[in-house]
């Protein structure tokens, strides 16, 4: 099989199971599931995560992280704070659209139900949330926002996006991001 070929099978695998931790937590990604779901053969677990399963489900868990600080980051660039905000939201919205309310937060859902699950699932969610609120606190800094103030936003702005997820699926409405993105925009005007 060529290096794209095998590259291929792996991303996939990866993919469902990102899909498959959004839609059921770590519990519900077994490698049933994921080989199911991505359609890859038996053989191409090992090969591709000689771990096993928990090679995986922290693969996919540092895929999905990544992609969200990716997208903090490339969202700040411009150092409207604002439009970070909106894009987050509207990342989230679409998301949630997309698959019905079924899928939230990866890295959530680990952070919930891992603890036995997946060993050293809590150190790679506590990266990867602190990637997170660096990456906003560092943003927000970089707009006018004094340090200490730029981090308890960071961390106010993660945990209101989360919280409102769960409200989403809970209630198959957007409106619970829509009311976050209404209450924390004056707060990313005010700079002292």
């Amino acid at each position: 099989m060529s290096e794209q070929g095998r590259r291929g099978t792996k991303q996939r695998m990866l993919d469902s199971a990102v899909l498959l931790l959004r839609e059921r937590g770590a519990a519900g990604v077994t490698v049933d599931a994921v080989l199911a779901h991505s359609g890859a053969p038996r053989g191409s677990v090992y090969h591709h995560f000689p771990g096993g399963r928990n090679e995986m489900v922290l693969g996919a868990v540092r895929q999905a992280g990544d992609h969200i600080a990716t997208m903090v980051r490339e969202s700040a660039a411009g150092g409207d704070v604002q439009q970070m905000m909106q894009r987050l939201v509207a990342f989230w919205k679409r998301a949630l659209t997309k698959t019905g309310y079924r899928a939230g937060c990866p890295v959530a859902a680990m952070a919930v139900d891992s603890r036995d699950l997946v060993p050293d699932a809590g150190d790679l969610v506590r990266e990867i949330f602190g990637q997170w609120q660096a990456s906003l606190a560092e943003a927000l800094s970089a707009s006018g926002f004094a340090a200490p103030r730029a981090q308890r936003l960071a961390t106010l702005i993660v945990s209101a996006i989360e919280g409102a997820i769960i409200l989403c699926r809970a209630h198959r409405d957007l409106g619970p991001l829509d009311d976050v993105l209404a209450e924390i925009a004056p707060l990313l005007e005010r700079r002292d």
